[in-house]
């Protein structure tokens, strides 16, 4: 017993450290695959939390009320609140990160995708928008509080590939929004990871996918997610894949830090 209390004082006190220290900010952003649906059969979530994809005392998470805590999955169960979250890429991501480089560590991700029933359209994503204020919103206060935006990370395009005037304008729509984003957060050269989409709502997803990897702009990189398994759904990532995709990220993040220009 007295050994359990000593380890959950140190849990506790590495805990509050990591609060009170300046963060190392991750914006995840996009639609369900980024908020998370690993895990998530029949609208309930099955509880399971692989390996890497667990709690760490330096990994901590902004609420929708703009608190922080310490972060486990679903990170997004209080932003995309209409429907069932379950594991999502983020967590293991940053357990990644720090794997890598524990100097990085505290991490405060702040969650901001949303998914919905029915998905969102990068068109709900424009500048202006309630998604778009959101996003910015929730950033600047995770900033306010000590610390500085490290990286945004972005996974959505599944529901632009329905309607052919959505996907065929859908390089210029993202290319727009990466640029009011690093603008709005007075950021210029703030590294974006996004992801090529590896499923769609619609016939369009190459449609989609080519727009995404043709996207070139500085200090932004693109991961693929085409093969990652799926969910029954044939729309959401599974648990392992999520798992596997948080290491893309994180991967592509460093080739990113170590980019000269």
């Amino acid at each position: 017993m007295l050994a359990f209390l000593c380890i959950l004082l140190l849990r506790l006190t590495a805990y509050a450290s990591a609060s009170s220290r300046g963060k190392h900010i991750i914006l995840l952003a996009g639609q369900s695959n980024m908020s998370g649906r690993g895990g998530v059969q029949n609208n309930t979530w099955d509880g399971l939390v692989p390996l890497q994809s667990q709690p760490n005392p330096s990994i901590l998470r902004l609420t929708a009320a703009l608190t922080w805590v310490k972060a486990r999955d679903p990170l997004h169960k209080d932003i995309d609140v209409n429907v069932t979250c379950g594991v999502g890429p983020g967590m293991s991501f940053a357990n990644r990160v720090l794997e890598i480089d524990p100097r990085l560590g505290p991490i405060g991700l702040v969650p901001c995708a949303v998914g919905g029933p029915r998905g969102t359209k990068i068109s709900e994503w424009g500048k202006g928008g309630f998604l778009y204020n959101q996003l910015v919103t929730r950033a600047k206060a995770a900033r306010s509080g000590g610390g500085s935006i490290l990286a945004v990370l972005w996974y959505q395009g599944e529901s632009d590939t329905v309607n052919e005037v959505d996907a065929k304008n859908y390089k210029r729509r993202l290319a727009n929004l990466f640029n009011n984003l690093r603008a709005d957060l007075g950021s210029p050269l703030l590294p974006i990871v996004h992801v090529a989409i590896g499923s769609g709502q619609g016939s369009l997803v190459e449609t989609v996918r080519k727009a995404q990897l043709e996207t070139k702009l500085r200090k932004v990189r693109c991961v693929d997610a085409k093969g990652l398994p799926l969910l029954a759904d044939n729309l959401h990532l599974s648990t392992s894949a999520q798992v596997r995709l948080g290491g893309m990220l994180a991967d592509a993040f460093f080739n990113l830090r170590n980019q000269v220009s």
